[in-house]
This record gives C-alpha cells, structure tokens and sequence, in this order.
C-alpha cells in the first residue's frame, strides 16, 4: 500500500505556545467532544415536560382525501390534540417556499404549486404527512396515530420522469400540463447545430443517474419550545442552513423574526439533505405555539427513507461532435429531471443550472447546448445531495468521451488530453456563461498517471486474467463549481436572496477571540479549521479562538454550509473580519506607542514600531482596547469587534482526475476495487488533514453511487429500497486503501486563494468506476451498464452479452 501522504505521525495536536499555521495537519479540536459521547445533537436535549409528536404518513402514492377522522386517536389516553392539513390551513399557515424560481425557454417563471406542510385535499408521495398526533409520550402517540382513519380514493401514479411527461401520463398537479415544472435551456442551439453538421464523428449516449438517499448518520429531528410571557418561538433543528430556516418559518407560519430563534446544535451529516426547510419542523413549531408548550419529534430511519430530500434522478441523451482529428466540436443534451411531487429549496436550481452549466467540464468545447425538463411525479422531492448537479455532468461527460474514445479509435487518455483546457488558457469563458479562474488539468491527468501505474496496467490485466478475473482501469477528469453562488449571478438564475456569508470577531479584554460564523458544521470541522485562520493571523494559540455557530440569535444573518462554501466565502469573512481587526488593533497601538499609525508593523502576535525597541503584544492592544483611559474618543472608538459580509465577485472552480482499477469475478460479477486515485485542484488547504478526511468521504459516497445505492420505485408509487435491506450502503471493507494527492493552483477570487473539497470525490469518481468497470468487460462485448453497478446486473451483462472467458 502507498505510504499515506497525511500520515497521522505528522500531525499538530495543537499549539504549546504561538499559533497554529495555516497549512498544518491539527487535529480536529471538536472531536474530543465527539469521541467521548458529548456531542449536543437535538434529540439529546433535554426538554421536560414536552409533548411527542408522530406524523400520519400517506400510504398512496396518488389518492384524494375524501375523510379524515381522527375522533379515536384524539380521545386516547395521552394525547393532546390531533391535526391535519386543513386544521393548519385555517389557522393560516401558508405553503413552504421553494427558493428559487428559474424560467422555462420562452421566459416564462416555472410552476410553483403549493406545499404545505400537511396535505390538504390530495396526497402526492408514499411518506407525505398527512396528520400530526401530540401526546405525552411516544409509544402512547405512536399508537394513537394508527387509530387516525383516512379514507383515500387511490389514483394512477407516475414515478418516472420520461413517462410524466408522456401526454397520458396521470397528472401529479392538474394544473401543470404534462407534469412538466419547467421547460428549461442553455448555450447556443444554432450554434451547436453548426457544429454538428460539421462534425467527422457523432458519438451518442444514453443513461440514467440513479435516485440516492442521503442516509446521514443522524437522522432529522426538531424540538419546538415557546415561550408564553414573551411569544418567542425557539426551535432546535437538524439543519445545515439555520437561518433560513428562521427566515421561511417566519413567512409560512407569520411569525416575526424577532420572535424566532433557531438553533442548529451538533448535526450528525447532511450531505445537502438537511439544507431545506422540511414540513415536520414547520409543524412543531406551530403546534408548540398552538398549545403554548414544547413538543419533540425524531424521524425513525424507515421515516428518513421516505420524507429525507433525495438526490440525482436524471434520464438523459447526449451526442458529441468531433473531428477528424478528435477535437471537440459540440455538445447536444436533453435531460429529464425529476423534481418529485413537491419543489423544495433547491429542487429546481440543481438540475438546471448546478447541472447544465457544468457540461462543458474542462474541455475546450466551442458550441454547447442543453434542454431539461424538470418534471412532476408521484415521488418524494429531489433536492441537494453531495455534488447537487455536478456529478450528473460529469458522469455524462466522461461516459460520452470514453464512449467516443472507442468508437473513433483515439486512446481515451489522448483524446482527454487534446481537449483539455490549457493552464496558459486560464481565465476561460465556458460557451454557457462561467469564467473559470484557474486550472492545470493537464498536470492533474499527468500526475494521476503516473500515481496509478497506468502505463504498466496491462501486465496487472494479464495477471488477473491467469487467475480467471477480468480487469478494468477507468479515469474521470473533471471540474466543478464550489462555494456557493455570488449574489449577482445567483439572482440572475431566479434566487429567492442573496448568497453573501457573515463574521462576527469579537476580541475579548483577554485576548481571546470568539468568532461568530454563519455557516454551519455537520462534520466539516470548522471548529478546527476557522480557528487556524484567526490564530496565524492573529498569532495567538489555537485554543484562544472559540468558534460559534449555528444560533440565529448569537450570530448575524448566515446562508449556512453547502455547496462546499463554508471555507471558500464562510472562511473569507473571517479573514476579512481578522484584517480589520488588525487595522484597529494597530491603531490602538499607535497611540499606545505615541507613533504614526503607518510606523506600526503587526507580526505573528506583536506591534512594533518600525526603527525601535518598542513593542506590544496583541494581548496588551485587547485590554487596553477595552480600558481605553486615555482614548480620544473622537477619533478611537473603545472596544475591539467587527462583522463582516464576504459576497465573492465569482465561484471557485475545482478540478483533478480520478483513477480507478479494479477485478470482477465473471461467475459472480463481484466486483474488487484494487486503487482509486484522487489527484486534485483545491486551491490553497488550510488543513491537509480535514481535507484528506473530506475527500475520503467523497469518494466513498462516489463509489456509493457507483456500485451499490439505488433508490427504487415501483410502477404504483411505492418505495421498493426503504430499508437498508434494500437500499446497499457502501461499507469499509468495499474499499482500497485510496491514493489522495492534490495538485493546487491559487483561486483568484477569495482571499483565502481556496476552492471547495466537499464534493469533488462524489463528483470525479463514479464514471471513473463505470468506464473502469466496462473497459474490463469489453472483451465480452459488454458496451453499456447502468448505475449501481451491482454483482447481479453485472452478471446479467455478462450472461446477456454470452460470452463469459476472460480475455
């Protein structure tokens, strides 16, 4: 195995004295806590005397709500009340807001039907809530809630999104004609027709992007508590995006946000599904200010099957134009985007433009054009998942070009590296709008060559043929979009408000440092990495900076983590609120030293004035910041604290190559994966560790995909993978030991000179393991295979394409 490059021997545990350097391995500061069971997850909260709470799940999905009587359950011992959809609607509860609203070809705004949080009239998706019973206890509200008696009159479903959009297929809204939410383009389509018509070679594909469920770890739960003598609200919630959750609860259940406070404590994983705002913790904080009490709920994991955002769910085909030469001409693509019964936060952003603005990957493709159909069914919603749209594009891309690869006779790494992006080419404006700042994808393709022994991969093949096994290599050479969207482009593309993130840095007279941020961890480790930020810059210990988050009355207005934001723009705010802490710390200091404010350097800790022996520490600056005897105070306000909103001007643009190679036992179609090589573009890393951990993580959930996780409907609607006896979760002992080295080039577009992390591997892995996988059965005649991959379907190719000896 190759020697680790983040080998845990040459990590800091943390400073003894000064400060920890940006750049090192510290270890994570917040897993102490973790590690010994002290984490403050919501459902840990202590919160006596609350009432339970238990959601009445439609069976159906499609059925009109002809009765509800809840008179059984509503007089069993324990519960307080039982409510529906209708009780909610006359007391004024409106429909949660999805957060963007992109326009279809002609400029129309999309359909936006309502979503309340409990049905009224009609239910959509097997698992949409239906009523709410509350009761003093779990078990006797769990067994009061199958006493609540509906009478459906079941209708014809539709769960596929080509077939939704069929002129006969059953409308999921009888509103919106042919389920069809938005009819949705980008790039030039006369253009690309022109590059076609000249093409030597067109290369055509056709797949499917598997529907995933997040699975964190923690699943999603709310504890709702008001306040009588003040009507303040204060919800605890399992989100990524605390106060956005504040802001839309504020609109659907007209509470002012004055009055609400939301809490975000410790979240075990999100992955994106905890980013929208969801009807269960609409519910309890409206029941908790209906009976004037606290009230709890925690999902069971078979509840997080059904109502937990799902992700990906893309039908699409694709034809690429070439030369004769092998130069990219044109890209054409049409996509089928389910959105599910319901458009939630992010539902309609991703597979437009999350998705379709990213097909040009790092390719000098001139002419590009793509067509979705966001499109209604009888599903749960599809929002953000891990990638959120880029991994779509890049799966698309990278199975067409190895397809084209064989079909014209190029070598799929040749082919690769005649249309990549040239480091020399950088800035470079895509044909659909994005300007990437910087790149080297030649040297990443090079890098990951040479790390995964590409050149010598047939003698490895003879040697796995000899023992009856078929191998495969397959690469993935991609680029994505991450830290967030800027406000100017994100309101272009229809956003609901802006994208800036926010710091507060507040100096104490100790000179401790508490740092307010609004982004917030669900395992990223902040706590570790903001705090390295501030203690290299301010040259004091680590265990001087306190980060705090997740509380929208400790903190000002944040948009949360995702979207690999959190250090690209979260991190910029911090920085830029740490400057300006300098600036008045060094005026301060000026004066302390009777100097001109220009004489005064600020280094690892100490202000000195230039040409002499005279010093104060930034310790010394903090007390005397908040004595300030002697201040003019006309000129020098008291006190040493500033806020700060980082809105960056573009954003960053990620990129690398993965490897994959792996065996397949053709009697089985077991599949080994035997190395997975990572080399990627992240820009300046702050800490080598974290970002080790966070593309581990990618490429495990990647691989995830890839192989093993599929969520399934039925033709009726039901949910066929809603155990993980159905749904394969991706296990430790599945993979290698991964390769992971990273080849930066500076973001030009934060201070921070960083690019996101925390999607790349879910993003550049799973085509690299699908052209692994048929580049080892293409001796059998195997030319196509749908993800996940698993044992079975790969032995069905195998049978189907009837010839099972190893080459």
């Amino acid at each position: 195995m190759r020697k680790d490059p983040f080998d845990v021997r040459t990590m800091s545990t943390g400073s003894q004295d000064g400060s920890d350097a940006c750049g090192d391995s510290v270890r994570r500061t917040e897993d102490i806590r973790f590690l010994t069971g002290n984490g403050a997850y919501v459902d840990d909260l202590n919160t006596p005397g609350a009432f339970h709470l238990v959601f009445v799940r439609s069976p159906h999905a499609h059925a009109l709500i002809a009765h509800i009587d809840t008179a059984a359950a509503a007089l069993s011992p324990g519960i307080q009340a039982v409510f529906t959809g209708q009780d909610l609607r006359d007391a004024g509860v409106g429909s949660i807001p999805c957060a963007w609203q992109i326009r279809d070809r002609m400029g129309n705004p999309m359909a936006e039907p309502p979503r309340y949080p409990l049905a009224v009239g009609k239910v959509r998706f097997v698992g949409e809530a239906v009523a709410v019973v509350v009761g003093d206890s779990a078990n006797a509200t769990r067994a009061a809630a199958e006493l609540v008696s509906i009478d459906y009159h079941e209708l014809p479903a539709v769960t596929s999104p080509v077939q939704a959009c069929r002129p006969d297929a059953p409308l999921v809204w009888d509103a919106v004609d042919q389920n069809i939410c938005c009819d949705w383009e980008i790039g030039d389509r006369a253009l690309t027709d022109a590059a076609f018509g000249n093409a030597a070679h067109v290369v055509d594909i056709e797949i499917t992007n598997n529907r995933l469920i997040p699975n964190a770890l923690e699943p999603r739960a709310a504890a709702a508590l008001y306040d009588p003598a003040s009507g303040d609200h204060t919800l605890y919630t399992t989100s990524q995006n605390p106060h956005l959750v504040r802001s839309a609860l504020s609109t659907v259940l007209s509470i002012p946000e004055t009055h609400l406070r939301v809490i975000s404590p410790d979240v075990g994983g999100g992955f994106g599904s905890k980013a929208p705002i969801y009807p269960e913790e609409t519910v309890a904080t409206w029941v908790a200010g209906r009976l004037r009490a606290s009230v709890r709920w925690c999902a069971d994991r078979s509840e997080a099957f059904l109502s937990d955002v799902h992700g990906r769910d893309h039908h699409s085909t694709a034809e690429m134009a070439l030369a004769v030469d092998g130069r990219f001409l044109g890209l054409r693509v049409r996509t089928h985007a389910n959105v599910g019964a319901y458009l939630t936060s992010g539902g309609t952003v991703i597979p437009s433009y999350y998705y379709a603005q990213l097909l040009a990957g790092p390719y000098a493709t001139p002419a590009i054009y793509c067509n979705v159909l966001l499109c209604f069914t009888n599903t749960n919603s599809v929002d953000a998942y891990r990638g959120a749209g880029r991994p779509e594009a890049t799966y698309l891309l990278e199975r067409l070009i190895d397809k084209a690869a064989a079909e014209t006779g190029i070598d799929r790494v040749e082919l690769r590296r005649r249309n990549l992006i040239r480091k020399n080419q950088y800035p470079y404006k895509t044909p659909l709008g994005l300007e990437y700042d910087s790149g080297d994808h030649v040297g990443t393709l090079d890098i990951a060559l040479r790390a995964s022994e590409w050149n010598d991969f047939d003698q490895r093949r003879a040697a796995s043929e000899a023992r009856g096994r078929l191998r495969g290599i397959g690469m993935s050479t991609y680029l994505e979009v991450a830290g967030g969207t800027p406000s100017r482009m994100a309101g272009k593309m229809g956003a609901r408000g802006g994208r800036s993130e926010s710091a507060q840095i507040r100096v104490h007279p100790s000179g401790s440092v508490s740092v307010f941020s609004g982004v917030h961890s669900h395992g990223q480790g902040h706590e570790t990495t903001f705090a390295q930020l501030v203690s290299e810059r301010l040259g004091i210990p680590i265990e001087d900076v306190r980060i705090i988050q997740g509380d929208t009355d400790r903190g000002p207005f944040g948009r949360g983590t995702i979207a690999s934001r959190s250090l690209v723009i979260g991190g910029s705010a911090i920085v830029q609120g740490v400057g300006r802490i300098i600036v008045k710390a060094t005026r301060i200091a000026a004066h302390l030293l009777e100097a001109e404010y220009t004489d005064v350097h600020f280094e690892n800790g100490m202000f000195k004035v230039a040409g002499k022996n005279r010093t104060l520490s930034f310790g010394d600056i903090a007390r005397a910041a908040y004595a300030a005897h002697d201040f003019p105070v006309d000129q020098l306000e008291p006190g040493l604290e500033e806020t700060v909103f980082y809105d960056p001007p573009n954003w960053s643009f990620p990129g690398g190559c993965h490897i994959c190679e792996l065996e397949i036992d053709p009697e089985t179609g077991k599949v080994e994966i035997l190395q997975v090589v990572a080399v990627d573009d992240l820009g300046r890393i702050i800490n080598p560790m974290i970002v080790h951990g966070q593309l581990h993580g990618g490429l495990a959930q990647g691989i995830g995909q890839a192989l093993f996780e599929g969520c399934v409907y039925d033709e009726t609607g039901q949910l066929l993978s809603g155990t993980f006896m159905d749904y394969r979760m991706p296990r430790a002992a599945d993979f290698p030991g991964f390769t992971v080295l990273t080849h930066g080039t500076d973001c030009a577009t934060n201070p921070l000179k960083a690019k996101g992390c925390g999607e790349v591997g879910s993003v550049g892995v799973p085509p690299a393991v699908i052209n692994a996988l048929l580049d080892a059965l293409r001796g059998l005649g195997v030319r196509d295979i749908a993800m996940p991959a698993t044992p079975f379907a790969i032995w069905q190719a195998i049978q189907r394409a009837g010839d099972r000896t190893p080459r």
